[in-house]
């Protein structure tokens, strides 16, 4: 047995089979359960990554000066930066590090839902050989995949992609920050929404259940940068004008 399966993936595939069992067979509440033990368990080096990412968008506007001042001058322009980043305790690889440490958990966790499913006689011999050798665990498979209205061995032809796809955008704009330089602001507006676009491709083709997966992972984010990095983020002008609609609303018949 290699070492991913050994370390990583049995221990959390085995977990969510247990799960399966404590909660009433029921594998939509265990998918949602393990989500959130597993974004719980990461909750610190995401806050990390959560500040990091703030710290480094509130630093544009100096660091586009820079880019303005030593436009000629590359080594300079590094020289710059660097004495910038430490001036403002920021390290540059401190978004990426802590996103690098969670891959693993994530992928193992991707990996344990479609193992789990195991729709095909193949698929299920694949899952008794990580199951391990416990009545309790093994008399369970295979595992029972209807939620609410979803099958979760099988793709959602439409809400739950869209809810994925919305959840995604939603998460992406309230991180997001402007930015001084217009080619990155475009890009950034562009990935804003190619990416949400992508996952309800993906939410379409795969599994129901990762689709799920990727859902309750997405709205626990959102909770995440809203309680513990700070409100709205990017998405304030959106809420607030939202919440201006209603107000002008009951003023306008009172006129009439």
């Amino acid at each position: 047995m290699n070492p991913w399966d050994l370390i990583i993936l049995n221990p959390i595939l085995n977990f969510l089979v247990v799960l399966y069992g404590v909660l009433f067979h029921n594998f939509g509440l265990a998918i949602i359960v393990l989500t959130i033990l597993v974004r719980l368990v990461t909750m610190p080096l995401t806050l990390k990554q959560l500040k990091s990412t703030r710290r480094m968008q509130e630093m544009q506007p100096k660091l586009a000066e820079l880019q303005k001042k030593y436009a000629k001058n590359k080594e300079k322009l590094a020289q710059e930066q660097m004495k910038l980043y430490r001036e403002s305790g920021i390290s540059p690889l401190g978004c990426i590090v802590p996103m690098l440490i969670q891959m693993p958990i994530w992928i193992a966790l991707y990996q344990s839902i479609m193992r789990a499913m195991a729709v095909t006689p193949e698929s299920l011999t694949d899952l008794s050989g990580h199951l391990y050798p416990w009545d309790m665990v093994n008399k369970l498979a295979p595992l029972q995949s209807h939620f609410l209205w979803l099958n979760l061995g099988r793709p959602d032809p439409l809400l739950l992609p869209i809810l994925v796809g919305v959840s995604m955008w939603v998460q992406q704009k309230m991180v997001a920050m402007p930015s001084p330089d217009p080619r990155q602001q475009s890009m950034s507006n562009m990935m804003q929404w190619m990416m949400p676009l992508m996952f309800v491709i993906l939410s379409m083709s795969f599994y129901s259940g990762l689709a799920l997966y990727w859902l309750v992972s997405n709205v626990i984010g959102i909770a995440v940068q809203y309680f513990a990095v700070g409100g709205w983020g990017g998405l304030t002008p959106v809420v607030q004008m939202l919440k201006r609609h209603p107000a002008q609303q009951p003023q306008a018949a009172k006129g009439k």
